[in-house]
């Protein structure tokens, strides 16, 4: 990487990559630069070209969007004369209130409180670092608290997953009643759009730099890694600690220690979790649709393959992929990476586990698509006798295949894919 994109260099303060666990001098990337790591290419930590302003421009409006798309109608549909509409909120206390209360509280969570609470958090720790900034003196307690939970949340904002949900939902209803979109439908493609651009920016190395300075750690040098057992990073703030530590120095959250036995004990006991959820997940039915007073089981594959018989061929193929592909093919490469795990390997095959690593942690979520599916037409659909939709036990079974393979991704400690290479990179 050209040193031109650095702004400063701090002597004799050092920095971890996450992923792969090198040690290289910490310098600030310039504004509008990203720095990444010289062997994995994992990203460090960017600077926005003005660091502030857009952080808390695009936090305020994602969070008025929010509230537009909670208090107003958001879908309606009609069959026979009968028409149904329904806010956002008023879908999920419908699901609450249908014995769905484990579903709707999932969709409260990664698609309301969760962003809600990583919005606001991120705006006030930006507004306390342009504090610091300014020389002002700022009170790091909370701060300190907060930070060891808010920022690991990423992960689980579900309102893209969701949004994507809601129109297969709708493509769905579209054989059996006419469907409108309400403003808070329009408010909440806004809202999403909004957010991912929001957490695009969030950078919380990059803060934490600016309300505390870096501390230089002894006995530690560039070009080392997790391999020297002489340091342990902090996931927050990602300050390099005493290897002794109990707590960051900086930001006194709980330390990043290279445990390769815990973390695979933790990842595989996840992983075979999901596997064995996966099988009533796929055997059982999803849902049931009573039409007429006949009412009929559906499993994934078996909706699927109805909707392709309809000739909704790209909603059946996104299904297909999100219900199916992806939760197979995420459950093969965690054990697959889990077996490489420790393995002499090369430089060059240690870069590609990781690669396949990253992809596999990013798609695990979209499999929740289906629940989602499932949930609003539960939710939408209650016209008694004439039309209704129930969840399924698979729908249970299926959303804890999904949480417990991005369980067993985030209890991965990657670096142990790196444990072989390292030394051979050395040499």
């Amino acid at each position: 990487m050209s040193q031109s994109i650095y702004a400063h260099h701090h002597e004799g303060v050092l920095q971890a990559c996450e992923e792969c666990g090198l040690v290289t001098p910490y310098t600030e990337p310039k504004p509008g630069y990203r720095a990444y790591c010289p062997r994995c290419q994992h990203g460090l930590q960017s600077v926005l070209a003005t660091p502030f302003q857009p952080i808390w421009a695009y936090g305020v409006a994602t969070l008025i969007m929010l509230g537009l798309s909670l208090g107003f109608p958001f879908l309606s549909f009609s069959v026979q004369g009968l028409s149904q509409e329904a806010s956002l909120w008023s879908a999920l206390v419908s699901m609450h209130f249908a014995s769905n209360s484990l579903l709707a509280g999932v969709i409260l969570l990664c698609v309301v409180i969760l962003p809600l609470i990583y919005i606001s958090f991120s705006m006030q720790i930006y507004w306390h670092a342009y504090l610091v900034q300014k020389g002002k003196t700022i009170e790091f307690r909370w701060l300190k608290f907060f930070s060891k939970w808010v920022f690991r949340f990423e992960s689980w904002l579900m309102a893209d997953v969701f949004l994507v949900g809601i129109l297969v939902a709708m493509v769905k209803i579209l054989s059996l009643a006419e469907v409108g979109f309400g403003p808070s439908f329009w408010a909440f493609c806004i809202y999403t759009l909004l957010l991912v651009k929001f957490v695009s920016l969030v950078d919380s190395s990059w803060v934490w730099d600016k309300l505390t300075p870096r501390l230089a750690t002894p006995y530690v040098g560039a070009g080392e890694s997790h391999l020297q057992q002489n340091h342990a990073v902090c996931p927050i703030c990602s300050q390099l600690n005493a290897i002794d530590s109990s707590e960051c120095c900086r930001c006194t959250g709980a330390i990043h220690k290279y445990l390769p036995a815990t973390s695979m004990q933790a990842a595989w006991a996840f992983l075979l979790a999901a596997a064995v959820f996966y099988i009533p997940a796929n055997f059982y039915p999803i849902m049931y649709t009573t039409s007429v007073g006949q009412t009929e089981a559906s499993t994934i594959i078996s909706g699927v393959v109805l909707l392709w018989h309809m000739g909704s061929y790209p909603v059946a193929s996104i299904i297909f992929f999100a219900s199916i592909v992806i939760p197979t093919a995420k459950i093969v490469s965690l054990a697959y990476l889990f077996r490489q795990a420790g393995n002499p390997r090369s430089l060059d095959k240690a870069i590609k586990n990781q690669q396949l690593y990253r992809v596999t942690e990013f798609i695990g979520r979209w499999s929740m698509i289906d629940i989602f599916v499932v949930a609003l037409l539960t939710a939408l659909v209650q016209l008694d006798e004439l039309m209704a939709i129930k969840p399924g036990p698979a729908a249970l079974s299926f959303a804890m295949v999904v949480i417990l393979t991005m369980l067993s991704a985030i209890a991965f400690d990657s670096r142990v894919l790196w444990q072989q290479s390292s030394a051979a990179h050395r040499e």
